[in-house]
């Protein structure tokens, strides 16, 4: 243990993780990038099909059809699909779970945090109960509906949470989404062999798709969240890996579904558990926030602070948070658990535990979230959990970094928080950008990964360079965590913004940068959006508000990129989709979709570079709003 595994780690703008990990006695995915290197082609370009016996079928100058006879575009249009389809059904699988939660829990007349949310949902969707379980179960009811639906049937909420001008062009495209779990089956079955060959046409599907990953798995699960677990609240707060403490038995969770910890998150602080731990030599227990899920609890840590620690770090950061030795146990529920913890847990004896089967890791106990035996399954989880820490406690060495991060992240922003922070509208930013002391939003989101210069290298960077332009930063996703760790989420960092900005920040007491948490928290930037919009009487693609996924990593950053298009918003990426193949695909991305929703992708790995072309953007949408 005492000699590195191997110093040739990837970059990363976070440099006391880079150092931290490259001196690891064990393999991380950042070790692993330089052996994967040497990327293939045909499938960067996305003209690599494997859908029959007769393939896999490569698409080259010589070779312009495969042996069905489909080319670069039908290919290239399938792949595409079938990624924004799984994406898709990822969050809607996150939205289905979080809708029966709150159903059985409105059932079994369980704790309700978030009243303001509630209300505020049955307003939109017309729903009149004077009892508040019987209100937030039909609240359930409509979404899990829209959800069940035929794809031929469409949903009826989209139109009632969706912006009304984005509506109307989405009917005139024909558009509107129909039940979202059989849009996912029909994206799936278009794109199989023989089918679809019309690359329109299948482009247009991830549009739809889009929309119903957007408005349900993004928006309405936040606001479904915020039911069940309260709103967010401004704090400042810890962040890192110095948010670990050795005095407790510590669980890291990762994952996307915060609603399955609701039980567990209670009885950690209960005097029955407590006495648990203090039976085997520790404190208590306290929960490490890691990926989306942690960012999610981060958001509202304010309201469990005895059991909630901070957020350590995004996807990327996760090997080199067990890798302290202080964490006894990972609880993971959904996507961004690395494969690579694995082996990890093994060798420091981490106890793995997966609540959903989705993300069933291969040398992990599945104990499926049950509802009905969640108090059973509370008691079982810690239990297991005390007896992890027994066994490895003393046995394994702490390889602590306690200097890594910071004590004073901003977090807990939501719409609510930061329109009540604003004095209950958004007229002060209004009022703020019209006289160019902040010239627009960027919106930087998505997840985190290890290329476009490394380790959140091109979204930490492309921040900075935003900031410094006097365009304010609002973050949701695994970007999130790499931008917090960097201390671009402090109120210090205003010495980074440009000098208005930066009197701005100064003033406010607020960071350059603003955190809104998990991806699914891009359904919260999507709110801030519409409701500027609609106080300035204009619809979505008229205001001075670009995204950046920069260092987008998986298929629902795709999905999550498709509804930034059917909204209208310029979308940058430092890598391009694997579409690059098909010039009918890259036409319509970058050029074609902005005569359909406003959209368009803007390709360039360069921080700078990207930076010029997002501030002209902002500066041509001002001169559209004559501002």
């Amino acid at each position: 243990m005492n000699q590195c595994y191997g110093c040739n780690t990837c970059e990363s703008a976070d440099k006391p993780l880079e150092a931290f990990i490259s001196a690891l006695p064990m393999e991380t995915s950042h070790h692993r990038v330089e052996k994967q290197s040497t990327k293939c082609g045909f499938g960067l370009q996305g003209v690599c099909c494997r859908l029959c016996a007769n393939g896999p079928c490569r698409i080259t100058p010589n070779a312009k059809r495969g042996i069905c006879g489909a080319d670069a575009d039908t290919i290239v249009a399938r792949n595409f699909l079938r990624a924004v389809a799984s994406g898709s059904g990822c969050y809607i699988h996150v939205v289905e779970n979080t809708a029966l939660n709150l159903k059985k829990t409105a059932q079994a007349k369980g704790a309700l945090k978030g009243m303001e949310s509630l209300e505020h949902l049955a307003e939109i969707f017309g729903i009149e109960e004077a009892d508040i379980y019987q209100k937030a179960e039909k609240i359930a009811d409509a979404v899990l509906a829209d959800l069940y639906k035929p794809e031929y049937v469409e949903m009826a909420l989209t139109e009632k949470v969706a912006y009304a001008p984005r509506v109307a062009r989405w009917r005139e495209l024909g558009i509107m989404p129909g039940g979202a779990k059989s849009e996912v089956f029909k994206g799936v079955v278009k794109c199989s062999t023989n089918l679809n060959s019309d690359p329109l046409d299948m482009l247009v599907d991830c549009l739809r798709l889009g929309i119903s990953t957007g408005i349900y798995g993004l928006t309405l699960t936040n606001l479904l969240n915020d039911v069940l677990l309260g709103q967010p609240q401004l704090r400042l707060a810890p962040v890192g890996l110095r948010v670990i403490n050795p005095d407790y038995i510590n669980i890291m969770i990762t994952g996307h579904q915060h609603t399955i910890f609701v039980d567990l998150q209670d009885k950690l602080i209960s005097p029955e558990a407590i006495a648990k731990a203090k039976a085997v030599g520790a404190k208590g227990f306290k929960l490490v926030g890691c990926t989306c899920v942690g960012q999610d609890l981060q958001l509202r840590g304010a309201l469990y602070p005895e059991v909630f620690d901070g957020h350590a770090g995004n996807n990327y950061t996760s090997e080199a948070v067990l890798a302290t030795g202080a964490i006894d146990a990972v609880l993971s529920e959904f996507n961004c658990t690395l494969p690579g913890i694995e082996p990890i847990c093994d060798e420091l004896k981490i106890k793995q535990i997966c609540l959903d089967d989705v993300a069933k890791k291969s040398n992990a106990e599945l104990m499926k979230f049950d509802f009905e035996h969640r108090e059973e399954q509370s008691e079982k989880i810690i239990d297991k959990v005390i007896e992890a820490y027994t066994e490895r406690r003393g046995i394994i060495p702490l390889n602590l970094l306690p200097e890594h991060g910071n004590d004073n992240t901003l977090t807990g922003v939501s719409e609510g928080s930061l329109r009540n922070f604003l004095g209950g509208n958004w007229k002060p930013l209004i009022d703020l950008i019209v006289a160019g002391k902040i010239k627009g939003i960027a919106g930087i989101v998505g997840c985190s990964n290890l290329t476009a210069g490394g380790h959140d290298v091109l979204t930490v960077a492309l921040t900075k360079e935003l900031i410094a332009r006097d365009i304010i930063v609002l973050t949701a996703g695994c970007s999130s965590g790499g931008i917090e760790n960097c201390g671009l989420m402090t109120p210090e960092a205003a010495e980074l913004a440009g000098p208005n900005l930066r009197e701005v920040c100064k003033t406010l007491g607020i960071p350059p940068v603003l955190n809104f948490g998990p991806c699914l928290a891009i359904g919260r930037l999507e709110i801030v959006a519409t409701e500027i919009a609609a106080e300035l009487g204009v619809d979505l693609p008229k205001l001075p508000l670009v995204l950046s996924a920069a260092q987008w990593l998986e298929e629902q950053a795709i999905a999550d990129g498709c509804f930034g298009l059917a909204l209208g918003l310029p979308l940058h990426l430092g890598l391009p989709p694997f579409v690059t193949g098909s010039d009918v695909a890259v036409k319509v991305l970058t050029e074609g979709m902005k005569s359909l929703t406003g959209g368009q992708v803007i390709i360039n790995p360069d921080a700078k570079e990207s930076a010029d072309i997002l501030e002209q953007i902002i500066m041509e949408k001002r001169e559209g709003l004559n501002i």
